[in-house]
């Protein structure tokens, strides 16, 4: 009986993924996860109380292997520079999975304040990782610079999604030579 629910959780996230990713907030709806995995609309309240508890629970899962992915393209870097850069370029590089799309699809303000904040810590595991990086690089605040910094790649992946008039790869560029060489270029 776990193994079940535990599959039927899996399934109405993976619909709740693909709803999310193709139409935006609106798409996401307990009748349409119903229709999505089979369940009857009544079923998917078992599993959820709300469509913020299904993004919340999107995010407990998708964020972790989202971290995973952009340490793993960071650990691959030989300096620190190249850390930054791998930093930056992967989450950039993620913007299209459905993961993230599906994740940034709906307003936090859907979210009560505990998922929010559970959410804001699980993001700052990621500027966590740049940390050191940047106080090799002698930032002399190297935690602050690290916010700071992914305030840039925050900006370049609202650019990237929001369809802007410039090339993804150009934005990644833009992105990666700001956060190495600043305005000065």
């Amino acid at each position: 009986m776990a193994e079940h629910r535990t599959m039927q959780r899996a399934a109405l996230l993976e619909a709740a993924r693909s709803l999310l990713s193709e139409g935006g907030t609106g798409a996401l709806t307990f009748p349409a996860l119903a229709e999505r995995t089979g369940l009857a609309r009544s079923s998917v309240y078992e599993y959820f109380r709300s469509r913020a508890a299904v993004v919340e629970e999107l995010c407990a899962v998708d964020l972790p292997v989202w971290a995973a992915e952009v340490e793993a393209a960071m650990d691959r870097a030989l300096t620190p520079e190249g850390k930054v850069e791998a930093y930056v370029r992967r989450q950039l590089e993620l913007v299209g999975d459905r993961r993230h799309r599906a994740v940034v699809a709906i307003s936090m303000r859907e979210l009560d304040a505990g998922a929010r904040e559970r959410i804001r810590a699980a993001h700052g595991g990621l500027v966590a990782m740049i940390v050191e990086a940047l106080g090799a690089l002698g930032r002399p605040e190297p935690r602050l610079t690290a916010m700071l910094l992914q305030g840039v790649v925050d900006a370049a992946v609202r650019r990237v999604e929001l369809g802007a008039a410039e090339d993804p790869a150009a934005i990644a560029e833009a992105a990666v030579a700001m956060a190495l060489h600043g305005v000065r270029g």
